[in-house]
């Protein structure tokens, strides 16, 4: 599903399963749910929050950081 390397695991709040996501993807993600944000500068906070915690939510979708990293 993935295209390119993963980068985050993220689960829509109706999931149950973490998806990795690609750099690509999780911009696109970012984009969708708060479009009056910079999606690069986003992904910089999410990446550097998660981290320090468990997840980080943004809109209807969670962010974790990819187990092996």
């Amino acid at each position: 599903m993935s295209k390119g390397k993963p980068v985050i695991l993220t689960q829509f709040i109706r999931e149950k399963r973490w998806v990795p996501a690609s750099r690509e993807e999780a911009l696109k993600i970012i984009a969708d749910e708060m479009p009056e944000t910079d999606p690069e500068g986003t992904l910089a906070y999410l990446l550097s929050e998660v981290k320090k915690v468990s997840q980080v939510t943004l809109g209807e979708c969670r962010f974790k950081a990819l187990e092996n990293a």
